[in-house]
């Protein structure tokens, strides 16, 4: 569920689609991403899932699966 919530933030805040997100993806050089659409893409995130990604760790969040493994973190209370 996590991961489809992330994709979904992903597409709306990058305008991308669906095969262009992989979890190897890197955002910044593959998606395009900088660093205010990273802060959209958490912030949907966080309101889909009602959840508080810490704002420190998103600066060390290179790819697709690093920022699943951070929600995921987070949806587990480990963050």
């Amino acid at each position: 569920m996590e991961y489809e919530v992330l994709k979904q933030a992903v597409k709306k805040a990058l305008q991308v689609y669906d095969a262009e997100i992989q979890p190897e993806s890197v955002f910044e050089t593959e998606l395009g991403a900088d660093s205010i659409d990273m802060a959209q893409i958490f912030r949907l995130v966080e309101e889909q899932l009602n959840i508080s990604i810490p704002k420190e760790r998103i600066s060390d969040v290179r790819t697709v699966r690093d920022a699943y493994e951070l929600i995921r973190r987070v949806v587990a209370g480990h963050e």
